[in-house]
Order: C-alpha cells, then structure tokens, then sequence
C-alpha cells in the first residue's frame, strides 16, 4: 500500500467490468486486463463490507504512515521487517498455534476477540507429532 493519511478505507470499488475494459469494438480487452470474470460483474458488495473488510490494512497503513513522518523511514521498515520475522517461525504442529510475538507488533496484544474465546485449533485433542507433520506436509 502506499503512504496515506486515510483514517476510514476509500469507498470506491476496485472491481473492473466489461464497460471498463473494453476495447474500440466494445469487447472485453483479455490481453490488456487479463481474463474476465462473470463473477466479479455479478456479486454485489456492499460499500460498508468492503470499508470493514478493509479497516485493519488501513489503520495499519495509517501508522506506519505517521511513523514514517515523525520519526523518518528507518521506524516502519524496521517493524516491518520485525513482523515478517516474528510471522515466519516455524511452530510445532501439535502445539496451539499463537504468535503472541505479532500481537504484539501489531498492536492487538490488548485486544480481545472471539479467536480468544472459542479458538479452533487449540481446543482440538492433540494427535502425534507424526500425524500431525505428515498431514502437514501431505505425506
């Protein structure tokens, strides 16, 4: 994403259409903008969905943005570079899986959300670790 002091995530829809991408014969251009897609012309998204489904990129985006202006660009490539390192550990499959590490980084460390509540794989009954890394690996 690119810097942007953006408090709410922009309404407007990315979606292109065929009147968009037409050509001078008014056919879909496929080699210019790629494949058409029927279903991106057909489903209906609501604006609010798109701006909540977007809500977190923007706010991150906003931080790093305001990071960048205060302190100068060192700040948000080094918690960038933090969070692709913390993402990246590998963690042991029959264990649960938190990266209380990222919480942290991203800030959500204080926050409370159903994920907390009623996780998914840390309420199931653990299998063998050989189980569990062959299903993994598909083996």
């Amino acid at each position: 994403m690119e810097p942007s002091l953006r408090l709410a995530p922009s309404p407007n829809a990315k979606a292109a259409s065929v009147q968009d991408t037409s050509n001078s014969l008014g056919l879909h251009d496929t080699l210019q903008y790629g494949p058409r897609s029927i279903a991106t012309e057909v489903k209906t998204v609501s604006p609010i969905r798109q701006r909540l489904e977007n809500w977190e990129q923007t706010q991150d985006n906003l931080k790093l943005t305001v990071q960048r202006n205060v302190y100068g660009l060192h700040a948000p490539v080094r918690l960038l570079m933090e969070r692709k390192i913390v993402s990246s550990m590998a963690q042991m499959p029959t264990l649960p899986q938190s990266n209380l590490h990222l919480d942290i980084l991203m800030g959500r460390d204080e926050t409370l959300c159903t994920g907390d509540f009623f996780g998914g794989v840390e309420m199931r009954t653990p299998q063998s670790i050989h189980q569990e890394m062959e299903r993994k690996y598909r083996v």
